[in-house]
């Protein structure tokens, strides 16, 4: 799709960038389609296995609350871990409050993810999707990520289509789409920056997490009364586990079935979305609609900010 030059600013709130040279390739990528890419440097910032001290990675998020932050998107360049320390300084309602009246479109996922949740606890909507390092600096570019993130940026009503890898009895239910990260999910549960929503469409993705994890993951979710308020949830990317034959068949497909007994929610499997070459990019926070009929699934997103015209 034809795309209208922007303003990218990086951020780097959790680890350090390992892979310099797929960080570069994708800086490099956004200016030849005529971006104009800032705050570069965070890509080669270091203090041990962060992208720079608490300190410095926290000044990132908060110079996004200063008037002369007038960039289009905010990109986060990779995860890793480190977002969670910054949560007690971190100054999420007077960021809500600047992209009420000045929106950015801010993008990530993966560890990032607590930071989206802390802002989608003060009203924010942030977009869950691709990050500068690993996917814009992939040594072949996902048209398919690349397209969906500017379809998400850019479009009042977005319409996500996919098959769901298990067949499901027909539903229609509507409610507001959250979720990213599930580790990071389930480390805000008893915090105050876990958002309580209601009649929501939990979606969820991660990476390297053995199912037997993933599923304890969930039942916390569901013992602590996150699920009991959802309407469904939605699977994503997660990739990396290796099963072994102790799990003796034990696999995602056996995490799922005992999710939906345990608590009656529909479960639709195999969205492209989170630690993956190919990702949707979802808004979180947004107004959802998601039908299945057997395994042809429809999420429609509305409600969510964005970029302004050129």
């Amino acid at each position: 799709m034809s795309v209208t030059p922007r303003s990218f600013h990086l951020i780097a709130p959790s680890g350090y960038c390992h892979n310099q040279q797929a960080a570069q390739r994708a800086v490099g990528r956004l200016q030849n389609q005529g971006h104009v890419v800032e705050n570069t440097a965070v890509i080669s910032r270091r203090e041990q296995r962060f992208a720079g001290n608490d300190a410095e990675r926290l000044a990132d998020l908060h110079q996004l609350i200063q008037p002369d932050c007038q960039a289009d998107i905010v990109l986060v360049v990779r995860g890793g871990y480190g977002a969670t320390r910054l949560l007690p300084h971190f100054d999420a309602t007077a960021l809500a409050a600047r992209l009420a009246t000045h929106p950015l479109a801010i993008c990530g996922h993966s560890d990032f993810t607590a930071i989206q949740l802390a802002l989608l606890q003060q009203g924010a909507i942030t977009f869950s999707g691709p990050m500068l390092a690993g996917n814009f600096g992939a040594e072949t570019l996902s048209d398919f990520t690349v397209d969906n993130f500017w379809r998400a940026l850019t479009s009042p009503e977005l319409t996500i289509e996919w098959q769901a890898e298990r067949q499901i009895p027909q539903i229609a239910v509507s409610g507001t789409v959250w979720g990213g990260n599930l580790a990071m999910l389930c480390s805000l549960i008893g915090t105050p920056w876990m958002p309580q929503i209601e009649d929501g469409i939990l979606v969820i993705e991660d990476v390297n997490e053995h199912p037997f994890r993933v599923e304890r993951m969930l039942l916390q979710l569901a013992q602590t009364g996150v699920l009991t308020r959802q309407k469904a949830i939605v699977t994503g990317s997660f990739t990396g586990a290796t099963l072994t034959d102790y799990d003796h068949g034990y696999d995602f497909d056996s995490v799922w079935d005992l999710i939906h007994q345990l608590t009656g929610l529909p479960l639709v499997s195999g969205l492209k979305f989170g630690h993956h070459w190919h990702t949707v990019t979802l808004p979180l926070g947004a107004q959802g609609h998601l039908q299945v009929n057997g395994t042809h699934s429809t999420l429609t997103l509305s409600g969510h900010p964005t970029l302004p015209a050129v």
